[in-house]
């Protein structure tokens, strides 16, 4: 993976508080062609043994509740581009039109299958698709839908100089971020100007900090954090 010459970044992104983030990742280009080289590498062979566990699954989504076993929602990743993310559907069909484009604890959308799956993660199992096609990496800034992105602040747009990822250091530290919103009057609002904000802070400081090895370790603390063995 190759940053663009910037100028030829879409306008809105070239910006001085752009910049910064910019000049990082510049500095480090061979760990930015060894992170794409690992997403291939890892991405296909994942898939490749994973494949009849992923088809057990789909079978359990679908005999669970109505609907098909995958669900794809437009999400937003490198540059600005849009993108068909692609996970096991966790919730009832057509859950977008029934509420925020969030989950908060206890939300009556998700399904019991969906329940477990959200909790362990494996619905983002597709989404290793979406890595071998370079839209999303194993570890980035979170995907968000366009409404959210268009309410950014200048300095967040840094964050669309790498592809989505399906983990990062933010999501690991806000992994119960559902917790928050399910006290929430209005869940759009809170997470736009207090969870997204504090997402950010550590999303920007990851590529303050942009090391391949960081990233990999970055892996491994999610896994920890997902059994519950996060001390944080």
């Amino acid at each position: 993976m190759l940053l663009r010459p910037w100028e030829k970044l879409p306008d809105f992104m070239r910006t001085k508080e752009v910049r910064p983030y910019y000049d990082v990742l510049c500095k480090h280009k061979i760990s930015l062609i060894l992170k794409r080289l690992f997403d291939l590498f890892v991405s296909l062979i994942m898939l490749l043994v994973l494949w009849p566990f992923m088809a057990v699954i789909a079978v359990a989504v679908r005999l669970d509740s109505p609907g098909p076993a995958l669900f794809r929602q437009e999400r937003v990743t490198t540059y600005g581009r849009a993108f068909k993310i692609w996970k096991f559907r966790t919730m009832v069909q057509n859950a977008e039109k029934k509420g925020t484009a969030v989950t908060v604890k206890g939300d009556s959308r998700i399904t019991h299958v969906g329940m477990f799956l959200r909790n362990t993660r494996l619905d983002e199992l597709p989404q290793l698709v979406n890595i071998l096609s370079g839209d999303m990496s194993f570890v980035g800034t979170r995907p968000e839908v366009a409404k959210y992105v268009n309410r950014y602040r200048p300095e967040y747009y840094a964050t669309l100089l790498m592809p989505a990822g399906v983990t990062s250091e933010a999501s690991i530290r806000y992994k119960d971020e559902n917790k928050l919103l399910s006290i929430a009057d209005d869940v759009d609002e809170v997470y736009v100007n207090q969870v997204l904000p504090a997402k950010m802070k550590w999303n920007l400081e990851s590529i303050k900090q942009f090391r391949f090895l960081r990233e990999t370790l970055t892996m491994f603390r999610t896994v920890f954090a997902v059994l519950g063995k996060n001390d944080e």
